[in-house]
């Protein structure tokens, strides 16, 4: 049964103090939940309009409380015992003291949690907060350009049944408080100078360097997608064959994987321009973001799954497509698979080490992986080979067989057998001649 405590406050119906919660949350370490249709002892109570209520909520948060809380907050509902009650999710801001719109920054309108209780924030702690908030976000920064167009972007929210107005650029926060562009802006826009590759070794240090592909100068958005796809196109499929069972096992799991790749580059400190790095080695994977933890953010807030957004702009547009889902819930998601061992951290970079899974060969048994032995010509694309193809032929449309063959491990009769399922399946088409044509890809 739900209980309050300092990350948790319960509230059987939405008023007049939802702001001042939220207040609370947004000034905690922690950030914080609060529930909306769920009595002091825990029980639900059932609303008829919760629709409505949610949207209400939004606007309230949204237009009611400073700085911004854009990206800092999420709306869902939670069934408890068979009834749906509205749960927000609060990120600990970074902007640090929130204040309600109309009280101003003093002790009516900045609030904090005690215990399980919201209290007034003393003149002398919002001072002190005030002084060390932190300026030089990246909302702040201006654009190294203006001439920046955003059809990625655009495409991106259309695909999700969303349509960005002639006004988006206000609504996502993507202007300086002059008017210009900022360095959100200059990250989604379609075209920019942010470098996002992808390294990979062949053995389990940086001396022999295999490939090292671009992904970056685009929409980070893209840039997203684009290494997400590389990487799950990596994170092979391998298979032990013994007498009794078969075994099947990805190099990395995937969901943790993907959240750390995502964390990665949204939680980087773009400010330095410097990016995130991603890196393929025989034994492992390396996904390295640079910005350390967050000012304020200890050992134990970073593992307490606890939202703390670096980019709170950047976060909202990432849950916009849909790369991003609950507050906080990326983390949990890792800790599920993987121990606090994986994450090495520093006071500039935070480090996320997979290795990959082991499966010890015995002498009877049969060790696979789908990435071009005979158990994958076999196969065909049970394990995702056309798509791996398909990837390789819409980033290199001029390649040839033999060198997808290379790249992949496959052998030639497999690549040619792939290829010829996919013109068939009228998924590529071959404009040209062998020789010096390309494949164009159906979409």
């Amino acid at each position: 049964m739900l209980q309050e405590s300092n990350r948790v406050e319960l509230k059987a119906t939405l008023n007049d103090k939802l702001e001042k919660e939220v207040v609370a949350f947004l000034n905690n370490r922690e950030g914080g939940i609060l529930y909306i249709g769920v009595d002091d002892d825990g029980h639900p109570i059932k609303n008829p309009d919760i629709d409505s209520m949610q949207l209400k909520i939004a606007d309230r948060i949204k237009n009611n409380i400073l700085p911004s809380t854009l990206g800092l907050f999420d709306i869902v509902t939670e069934s408890i015992e068979g009834i749906l009650v509205i749960k927000i999710i609060i990120s600990s801001g970074l902007e640090k003291p929130y204040y309600i719109k109309g009280k101003g920054m003093s002790p009516g309108g900045c609030y904090m949690r005690v215990g399980t209780s919201t209290q007034p924030m003393p003149t002398a702690f919002i001072d002190e907060l005030y002084a060390k908030r932190i300026h030089t976000t990246l909302r702040n920064i201006s654009s190294p350009r203006q001439d920046l167009t955003f059809a990625q972007l655009k495409i991106y929210y259309q695909e999700r049944g969303l349509e960005l107005n002639n006004q988006f650029a206000n609504s996502l926060e993507l202007y300086t408080p002059d008017g210009k562009y900022n360095y959100i802006a200059y990250l989604l826009a379609d075209e920019n100078g942010v470098s996002v590759k992808v390294a990979k070794y062949a053995g389990t240090d940086k001396v022999d360097l295999k490939e090292n592909e671009e992904y970056g100068y685009c929409s980070l958005i893209k840039a997203t997608n684009s290494v997400l796809e590389k990487m799950k196109i990596e994170n092979v499929t391998k298979a032990k064959v013994t007498s009794t069972k078969r075994v099947e096992k990805n190099l990395v799991e995937p969901v943790p994987m993907r959240e750390a790749l995502i964390n990665a580059i949204v939680h980087n400190d773009f400010s330095r321009e410097i990016p995130p790095v991603f890196e393929i080695f025989s034994d492992r994977m390396e996904f390295t973001s640079y910005g350390g933890l967050i000012q304020g953010q200890s050992i134990e807030d970073f593992f307490s799954c606890s939202s703390m957004p670096r980019n709170r702009e950047l976060m909202r547009v990432f849950k916009d497509v849909g790369l991003v889902e609950q507050l906080g819930s990326g983390m949990s998601r890792i800790l599920n698979a993987y121990d606090k061992t994986i994450f090495e951290i520093s006071e500039h970079f935070i480090k996320v080490v997979f290795p990959f899974s082991c499966m010890e060969e015995k002498k009877d048994d049969i060790i696979k992986d789908f990435n071009g032995d005979d158990n994958g010509d076999d196969n065909g694309d049970d394990n995702g080979d056309d798509r791996r193809v398909l990837f390789i032929l819409e980033r290199e449309p001029g390649i040839t067989a033999k060198k997808i063959s290379e790249k992949l491990g496959f052998s030639a009769r497999k690549v040619s057998r792939i290829i010829r399922k996919l013109r068939e399946a009228k998924k590529i088409i071959r404009i040209g001649s062998d020789r010096k044509g390309y494949w164009k890809i159906n979409k």
